[in-house]
């Protein structure tokens, strides 16, 4: 039997919140960058937290989840273009 992180019922949420947030960042910081934000996200402790079914984290919503991640990885937006329309969700 293959161990998970998170039950499958919650798979959907965690793809779902990740969407919601990439999109809040780049709906939000209009002059910021969202690619850089999305890849030191991707290889953050608090996306390492969501990947071991902590479930604190994996029940945040997308506001809560960018104050956590801030706070939690001291990450600052750098300067540069938001993603536009819908790639931002897509990606998450």
């Amino acid at each position: 039997m293959k161990m998970q992180a998170y039950s499958e019922a919650y798979l959907g949420d965690v793809v779902e919140n990740q969407g919601k947030l990439f999109d809040f960042v780049a709906q939000n910081f209009p002059d910021k960058d969202t690619a850089d934000f999305i890849q030191v996200y991707m290889n953050s402790k608090t996306r390492k937290s969501i990947d071991e079914g902590q479930a604190y984290v994996n029940t945040m919503d997308n506001s809560e989840l960018w104050n956590y991640f801030c706070k939690t990885d001291g990450f600052t937006l750098q300067k540069g273009d938001s993603m536009k329309g819908f790639v931002p969700d897509w990606i998450g």
